[in-house]
């Protein structure tokens, strides 16, 4: 439900793009590439930071689960500082490479420079939510999300037009209403973490770095956080293959691509309670347990796939109407929908399987998926739809569609022989 939310503030900002313009549109969707890297980094390392913590709790040693905690928050803060600091000498030079320049490159700047300048926030808030998550509450998280949707229908105009002494920032805003609400989140996170007491700041030394237990999080952590960050750069590989068909393609491609969350991210929360589960009942040697956990979630992930297909194939039209009234935009957002939402059910098999393989602590094999299916697999068929064979914008979507039910195919037969091999040695 959070998830849901949470694509519902998304939606709302490109709505708010498409008042300022179609150009603020393609704007916002060059400039999500490079806010994903920063969303995906924080959601590998604070997968890796659950995982530690279901682990150490269902071993019982809870100052283990306490100590990962506490460093996991500082590791997260340092994280960001870094991811800011590269963003902003990166970024000007990324934009210019998916195409954009003059006020469509400034336009993408105002908005990726103030989010970039708020990451601390996106990464504290990630580790706040992993300990959380670790303990079994998903409902906090939630709450932020729900809070954030609504707050940001408030805020967006506010930012965007200006009111009394707020100044108008135009696209500005729409990142500086979502950094608020970062922080006005974080807030009620760290009341939520200090009530599970697996925080406090009675003794700050909990919270410096400490090699082994850097050592566990990058282990554990990199794998997944390279998986989203492949993610990203697959995005920015997908949206220059895009932009070669134009400016409006591009905006097309942004507004399907936030309608299409609409039903995808509730499987990715989804994988979030398999994470917390199989941790947990891997660290107990409860085995079964992940088996029957992987088995339930695919059932209930398909059941949502399948609402969210017939959701979107009646209603995606109408909606992408809502954001531009070209017809060339709505027909690229309208082509891009109807082939990506059969993809769901490979998305949904590939968040529960990464997810599996996080909570045991196997995580390796996630890194080789994403690269085969984000960059590998996805460059050369785009190339050859795009490039070579020169075909029309709709079969880019089809060649995705056969990469990525090769990749899911492949991640459950893995996941499923690994979960054998780990019962049977065990």
């Amino acid at each position: 439900m959070g998830m849901i939310f949470n694509t519902l503030t998304n939606v709302v900002d490109t709505f708010y793009a498409g008042l300022i313009s179609t150009q603020a549109i393609s704007a916002l969707s060059l400039s999500f590439m490079i806010f994903f890297t920063v969303i995906g980094l924080g959601y590998g390392f604070s997968s890796a930071i659950t995982a530690l913590i279901g682990n150490a709790t269902g071993s019982d040693k809870r100052f283990l689960a306490s100590l990962y905690a506490h460093k996991g928050i500082f590791f997260m803060q340092l994280l960001a500082l870094l991811m800011t600091l590269v963003g902003f000498i990166i970024s000007p030079s990324l934009l210019k490479l998916l195409g954009a320049s003059n006020d469509y490159l400034q336009l993408s700047l105002d908005y990726i420079n103030v989010i970039l300048a708020g990451t601390i926030f996106f990464m504290t808030n990630f580790a706040l939510n992993a300990i959380l998550i670790s303990r079994g509450d998903t409902k906090s998280y939630r709450n932020t999300l729900i809070f954030g949707f609504f707050a940001n229908l408030v805020f967006n105009p506010l930012f965007v037009y200006g009111f009394l002494f707020i100044p108008a920032m135009g696209i500005s805003g729409l990142a500086f209403a979502t950094v608020l609400i970062q922080i006005l989140n974080g807030i009620y996170l760290l009341y939520k973490v200090l009530q599970t007491k697996l925080i406090h700041f009675e003794n700050l030394k909990y919270f410096l770095p400490h090699k082994k237990i850097y050592k566990d999080m990058i282990i554990q952590g990199i794998p997944s956080s390279m998986n989203m960050l492949i993610m990203s750069i697959g995005s920015i590989i997908l949206i220059y293959f895009v932009s070669l068909y134009g400016v409006k393609a591009v905006a097309g491609y942004g507004v399907g691509f936030r309608v299409e969350q609409l039903m995808l991210l509730p499987a990715l929360g989804l994988s979030s309670a398999v994470l917390t589960l199989v941790s947990n009942n891997y660290g107990a040697k409860k085995y079964e347990r992940v088996q029957e956990t992987l088995n339930k979630a695919l059932k209930y992930g398909f059941i949502i796939s399948t609402f969210g297909i017939v959701f979107l194939y009646i209603f995606g039209k109408l909606i992408i109407m809502q954001f531009d009234d070209d017809l060339e935009v709505i027909t690229y957002g309208l082509n891009y929908l109807l082939v990506e939402v059969w993809i769901f059910y490979a998305y949904v098999i590939l968040f529960i399987c990464v997810s599996t393989l996080q909570g045991i602590k196997k995580p390796k094999m996630i890194l080789y998926i994403a690269l085969y299916r984000q960059i590998i697999a996805k460059f050369f068929i785009a190339y050859l739809i795009v490039k070579v064979f020169n075909l029309d914008y709709i079969y880019l979507w089809v060649g995705v569609l056969v990469m990525i039910y090769s990749a899911a195919i492949f991640a459950f037969i893995y996941t499923q022989n690994l979960l054998k091999k780990e019962q049977i040695f065990r």
